[in-house]
């Protein structure tokens, strides 16, 4: 039995392709329909009820194009909405952030982990909650950094601008250096993290800038591997794969709420490959 159906992806804006990427290498007979809501990122400086209400409508463009399943490829949508989602749709809705502290859980030694996040997902304290699940022993210090998704979305992913913003955002969990770049002390005090859990979608695209500034200590964790590898088991478990066989092409659809040549533009930047031609899709008027 084969499911040729498509896998719908849903992020507030470009972030949400490197949960993407990954469902492709994981799962490259799988085609995908990508729904990124350009118009109205970022979602995480919103109130939780235009998180869901943006959501919603954005899942119901994917349901309408009869995908089998749909990967909430937005931690503030999933920290917000992912079990009103999950109520509204007959098929099946997996979220990043579940996938993402299971990550951040098995990867922390000292069992100190850092979460860095959008403001509505922190306030959500979801990757609290989902850490402590997976191990109660674990300290969770979790901070909200806003100022890192428009960064992305503006395709500043490296040098000074990116440097300085990453090194204020990253301060509070980090600490202060030295004139030698090392930490004075760590905050909270007297526990230094040594996992920093990436929880937003479009923070993996400054990995090397974040790497650089938490040195080789601190282990950098995302839930994109762990997503499409949950994606495929979920997958596997309700028989809607789609068989290795040649039948029919792959083929992945990209779709904006916002400026197509823009999102092609950078996507295709980000990414370092061409992306198929972006359609520009309505949901509403954005608001301001």
């Amino acid at each position: 039995m084969s499911d040729q159906r498509p896998i719908g992806v849903f992020d507030s804006g470009v972030g949400g392709l490197t949960v993407l990427r990954e469902i492709v290498r994981r799962s490259p007979a799988e085609s995908t329909i990508y729904l990124g809501d350009n118009a109205r990122a970022p979602y995480g400086i919103r109130s939780d009820e235009e998180v869901l209400a943006f959501s919603s409508q954005s899942l119901d463009a994917l349901a309408e194009r009869d995908v089998k399943a749909i990967v909430v490829a937005c931690n503030t949508s999933t920290a917000v909405g992912i079990g009103v989602l999950r109520r509204r749709y007959d098929l099946p809705i997996l979220g990043v952030i579940r996938p993402g502290a299971s990550a951040a859980s098995l990867a922390s030694r000292n069992r100190r982990v850092g979460v860095i996040a959008t403001p509505a997902t922190i306030r959500s304290h979801a990757y609290f909650s989902a850490i402590k699940d997976e191990n109660p022993a674990v300290e969770v210090y979790e901070h909200a950094t806003p100022s890192l998704v428009p960064l992305v979305e503006a395709g500043h992913l490296s040098g000074p601008l990116a440097e300085s913003a990453v090194a204020e955002a990253l301060a509070p969990l980090l600490g202060e250096r030295d004139a030698a770049g090392e930490f004075i002390f760590p905050k909270p005090p007297g526990a230094s993290i040594d996992t920093l859990l990436l929880g937003c979608t479009h923070y993996p695209l400054l990995r090397t800038v974040i790497a650089a500034q938490v040195g080789t200590g601190v282990a950098i964790v995302d839930s994109a591997t762990a997503t499409a590898s949950a994606l495929a088991e979920l997958l596997g478990v309700n028989g809607l794969e789609t068989a290795s066989t040649g039948q029919g092409a792959v083929v992945h659809v990209q779709l904006t709420t916002g400026d197509p040549e823009r999102f092609h533009e950078l996507a295709s930047r980000l990414f370092g490959a061409d992306f198929p031609d972006v359609e520009r899709v309505d949901l509403g008027v954005p608001a301001a």
